[in-house]
């Protein structure tokens, strides 16, 4: 989202000079478009001959597009099988555009336009967004962008390598993500201690007469303590079990509605989220466990 709101400020032609290179196989212009008629998405306009040559694409059905109001778009856009198929038309800034390949997914955007129909659409005839690079030899990658900066002209563009592009595409590189998500977490943690807190704290005053029959029994304080921990426990593991079936399940219904938005569901963060409620669902039931094991037993056999 963030690379399509740059526009398009480069001539088209300076990617000759960049061709031109020792160690350079392959140079494509692209232009990213963020639209938002209808979706919110990042739209590609690409030069299917050089962009195929960075990486073929591999065609679950149909072929390139061959002109100017055909569009590719992959597989999770086209949800093979019960969504839109070669042939099906799709409406893109408000002009209708003929499905003429599916592709594999992962290979630039959800739906790739010729690159020329993309900058009339945009205003940006002959421009590009970025250029694209494929090295003779991946050794080569620093010596390229020495060369590029050497070259007049491009004394001062950005170039980055692929890796360096995706390790800043990470929660950590977004300002304020992290302090965001540690917030929500919190509140989480909070709301979640409170709430077993006020479960437990009501069971043990339903239960004093127990209390009390178990304290007559010869039941120890760490007996009592041990009682409503393991109920706790057991509530906090079945309470896990279903925040996590309920993340699936949201997830599934996502992909439904907005079969483009995708979010990854990691075991770090299923551990991490499992380990918070479990270790809040305790803390939040030790003060009750506690009270519960300090109740006298004749007043907890005579509570009505």
């Amino acid at each position: 989202m963030m690379n399509g709101v740059g526009g398009a400020p480069m001539p088209v032609k300076n990617i000759e000079a960049i061709r031109r290179l020792p160690h350079v196989a392959v140079a494509s212009p692209v232009i990213q478009h963020l639209n938002t008629a209808g979706a919110i998405e990042v739209l590609w306009g690409v030069d299917y001959p050089t962009f195929n040559a960075l990486k073929p694409f591999r065609f679950i059905e149909g072929r390139p597009f061959q002109a100017p109001d055909e569009v590719i778009v992959d597989d999770v856009f086209a949800r093979p099988g019960g969504g839109r198929k070669v042939g099906d038309t799709v409406e893109i800034m408000n002009h209708p555009f003929r499905i003429s390949g599916i592709v594999e997914h992962g290979k630039g955007g959800r739906k790739l336009l010729p690159i020329d129909t993309m900058g009339e659409l945009t205003g940006d005839v002959g421009k590009a967004s970025l250029f694209l690079i494929k090295c003779d030899d991946p050794s080569n990658k620093q010596a390229v962008i020495r060369e590029i900066h050497a070259t007049r002209g491009f004394e001062n563009n950005e170039i980055e390598t692929i890796d360096d592009w995706l390790a800043q595409m990470t929660p950590e590189k977004l300002p304020g993500f992290n302090i965001a998500l540690d917030v929500v977490t919190g509140i989480a943690v909070v709301v979640g201690f409170l709430v077993i807190f006020q479960s437990m704290y009501t069971a043990v005053l339903e239960r004093t007469r127990e209390i009390g029959i178990l304290k007559s029994l010869g039941a120890s304080k760490s007996a009592i303590v041990g009682v409503v921990l393991r109920e706790t426990a057991l509530m906090a593991i079945a309470g896990v079990l279903v925040g996590i079936a309920g993340t699936y399940g949201v997830r599934l219904l996502l992909l439904r509605i907005f079969p483009t938005q995708h979010f990854e569901i990691t075991t770090h963060w299923i551990t991490q989220g499992a380990v918070i409620a479990f270790v809040g669902a305790i803390c939040g039931a030790l003060y009750p466990a506690w009270m519960a094991a300090r109740k006298d037993a004749i007043d907890a056999l005579a509570y009505e």
